[in-house]
């Protein structure tokens, strides 16, 4: 039988069930991957296919590529003898394993990334002279996504900020965005970037905790550098624990300047709107995800493109004056902890993201592209933000020591499509074969080659070259200071939370009182509760409540905001499905017929089917079970369909061999691992489908009245099931 195509196969062929003796060719990569695109150092398409750049050969060989007859053992002086300092091939192998990982990155080390294009509208020539968003034209384009604080090999669903970087390979040069999935961050000053980062890092006396804020030096540094206060509250908010990378939006965090054909400029903040909308998991789901499958939104994306569910984001601009004082409605638009509401300057979409192809090598790629705020293209400026120039020394110099050299730039996924000629010689790693005797200028031994742009005669047709715009520079004194404008720490931390649904608000409270129960140091608890009432009132109290503690009065009254930001809630509204993951639970009763019906429907929503089932053996019609009711738990679903007529499970399971079975609570007639994964199901807010009278319901003690829980006869659900699902969460479960 034909069936449904699961994502996640680990290779373009299944394996051999016994090791291969015919040597052949080496396997071509999956067809969802791709590398990075075949162009010299210096940005030339070279002739041939992506593969020219992987291993070559039917057979092991050393690196200078001579056969290697074995590698299974040393070279030695006899069988049980010493071995011998002349095997050149074990030195070689263990020296090149000794060196294989490069330092990680100081922040963002655990990233996710992939390939895709980027289609302009073409709308946007009145602001900016930039190629590939004045002209309607597809650029391709590498995104990678990461975690803040935590270490490479750290947890994906930790409550943090995450990173949403994407380089666009233009005909002008590369071109990146390098931001965030929350709009603001903890400082204005460049300056203090060591200092709230080595906050958050892990206590450097135990190195714990990984990949979290809720400990002790955080929460002192946030309460005491009020700034952070702002940033601090988007990461208690449900934006710090996204369902989905494919489910953030993105954020430039500054302010940019885009300079038309015209020479007329204008200040512009950058937005990635994801077409699935922006969703995210509960509290619970999070910690559970952490330890059961600590890779859930690596694999989720990976998958979704594999599954040809590609993930779609639109960029867009919200777009202000270039006016004196920078200002707009009271915002200075220099201060990256201050964004400007949707409701008072509307983003202006430019075109769409489409990311399409996984990477063939995640060291290749992943670990070695090479982000930097700096590097722009013609039309595209960067302004005064103090954080955003400290940003323009901190990503060069970085790469110097993680990719061991200045010459980065010249490793495959990093390099240009468009010519380079940039007179910069030698160094580690120069893999590019420079021609010529002068790289200097002005020269006339090459022909004056490279011409500065500026240095074409009058009467020639210039190329466009990067502006260094004009802007007029205030009469002033060097001085260690901000504005007076980028004093108020409060008013916009009051609006975010007051635009949040009431759902949202109580998660916001049980995240500052999760993350300040864990703080060892009563004071640091009590200095950030203070904090809180000069944010707002109920926010206080709700957080004071779970800590025990006495609500302090404030020092500073909330300011009532003068506008809130609807669009700043997540709930509401309906989307679309692509690439979500839905449980399809049977057991040895289930009927075969129906199970078809809902994987077939499911399928067809671009959604992708998963049977759990007692064992992982195939059903009686030979269809495969990806997970059984060992190794399945509620948090990789979206949505479960409950197939189990009887809800007994397998015969001859035990506590033995699985430790969720020694549950003593329920229906003792019900496999309690199917009560605690509808259990766990519904208090996460999922829809739930159950066959009419199925014990399962009472065991789980589930309500048919309750919201997003459906039962009858499963297979003439899907319809009501995908209509919830297009809500993300039944969330109304837990109105107060």
């Amino acid at each position: 039988m034909t069936d449904i195509q699961i994502p996640g196969a680990p290779q373009a062929e299944p394996p051999t069930p016994e090791q291969p003796t015919t040597p052949r060719k080496p396997l071509p990569p999956k067809q969802d991957q791709r590398a990075a695109a075949p162009v010299s150092p210096t940005g030339a398409e070279v002739p041939g296919s992506d593969a020219a750049r992987a291993q070559q050969g039917e057979y092991l060989t050393t690196a200078q590529g001579a056969r290697v007859r074995d590698t299974d053992h040393s070279l030695k002086a006899g069988s049980r003898g010493p071995v011998l300092l002349q095997d050149h091939h074990l030195r070689e192998k263990i020296m090149h394993f000794d060196h294989e990982r490069i330092p990680e990155r100081v922040v963002h080390a655990r990233g996710a990334a992939a390939h895709g294009v980027f289609e302009s509208y073409g709308t946007a020539g009145h602001l900016t002279q930039a190629k590939f968003l004045a002209e309607k034209t597809t650029t391709p384009v590498f995104t990678r996504f990461s975690t803040v604080l935590g270490s490479r090999g750290s947890a994906d669903t930790v409550r943090d900020t995450r990173g949403f970087s994407t380089k666009f390979y233009t005909e002008e040069g590369n071109y990146d965005l390098v931001g965030n999935n929350i709009p603001v961050f903890f400082i204005q000053d460049a300056i203090k970037f060591p200092d709230v980062i080595h906050a958050g890092k892990p206590h450097p006396d135990r190195e714990i905790p990984q990949a979290q804020s809720a400990h002790d030096t955080f929460w002192d540094f946030v309460s005491l550098h009020t700034e952070a206060q702002h940033h601090t509250i988007w990461n208690m908010s449900d934006r710090g624990i996204p369902r989905s990378l494919r489910m953030m939006e993105g954020f430039g965090v500054h302010t940019f300047r885009l300079i038309n054909a015209e020479g007329e400029s204008s200040l512009v903040k950058f937005h990635w709107k994801p077409k699935l909308g922006v969703h995210s998991i509960t509290w619970e789901e999070a910690l559970m995800t952490n330890g059961v499958d600590p890779d859930f939104h690596r694999r989720d994306l990976a998958d979704a493109i594999e599954a040809g569910a590609f993930p779609e984001w639109e960029l867009g601009v919200q777009v202000f004056p270039d006016s004196e004082d920078q200002m707009f409605h009271g915002i200075d638009l220099l201060d990256p902890t201050k964004f400007i509401p949707e409701e008072l300057a509307e983003v202006q979409m430019l075109g769409k993201m489409t990311l399409n192809a996984n990477p063939q090598n995640y060291f290749a790629e992943t670990e070695q592209v090479a982000f930097h705020p700096g590097h722009l293209v013609p039309g595209i400026e960067v302004t005064n933000d103090p954080l955003l120039q400290g940003r323009l020394f901190s990503y060069l110099d970085t790469q110097i020591t993680r990719l061991g050299g200045p010459n980065f730039a010249q490793i495959p996924i990093n390099r240009p499509r468009a010519a380079v000629n940039d007179m910069l010689r030698d160094g580690y790693h120069q893999s590019a074969d420079h021609a010529g005797i002068a790289p200097y200028h002005p020269n006339s031994f090459d022909g004056g080659n490279p011409y500065p742009v500026k240095d074409i005669a009058a009467d020639a047709d210039a190329p466009s070259a990067l502006i260094d715009f004009p802007e007029p520079v205030a009469e002033s004194v060097k001085v260690r200071a901000s504005p007076q404008s980028f004093d108020d720490h409060y008013t916009q931390v009051t609006m975010f939370y007051r635009s949040l649904s009431r759902t949202e608000q109580l998660h916001v409270i049980q995240a500052y009182t999760f993350e300040l129960a864990k703080c060892y140091e009563p004071t640091i608890r009590e200095r950030q509760l203070q904090q809180l009432t000069h944010i707002d009132a109920d926010l206080a109290a709700g957080v004071a409540e779970g800590l025990g503690l006495p609500v302090p009065e404030p020092l500073v009254a909330p300011v009532e905001p003068e506008v809130l930001s609807p669009t700043l809630s997540q709930i509401g509204g309906t989307w679309p499905l692509e690439g979500r993951l839905v449980g399809v639970v049977v057991d040895e009763s289930s009927d075969i017929e129906a199970i078809q019906k809902i994987r077939k429907a499911i399928d067809g929503q671009d959604m992708v089917p998963l049977v759990v089932a007692p064992t992982g053996a195939p059903l009686s019609d030979g269809t495969p079970a990806q997970r059984t009711y060992l190794t399945a738990r509620s948090i990789e679903f979206d949505a479960i369909v409950f197939l189990t007529a009887t809800a007994a499970g397998a015969a001859g399971a035990s506590p033995d061999s699985d430790h969720k079975l020694g549950d003593p609570t329920g229906d003792p007639a019900v496999d309690p691992r199917l009560t605690l994964m509808a259990a766990e199901a519904f208090r996460h807010g999922k829809a739930v489908v159950f066959p009419e009278g199925s014990p399962l319901l009472s065991a789980s003690g589930i309500s048919t009245a309750a919201p997003g829980v459906l039962a009858g006869t499963p297979e003439k659900l899907t319809g009501d099931l995908f209509t919830l699902m297009g809500a993300h969460r039944a969330w109304e479960r837990f109105a107060e």
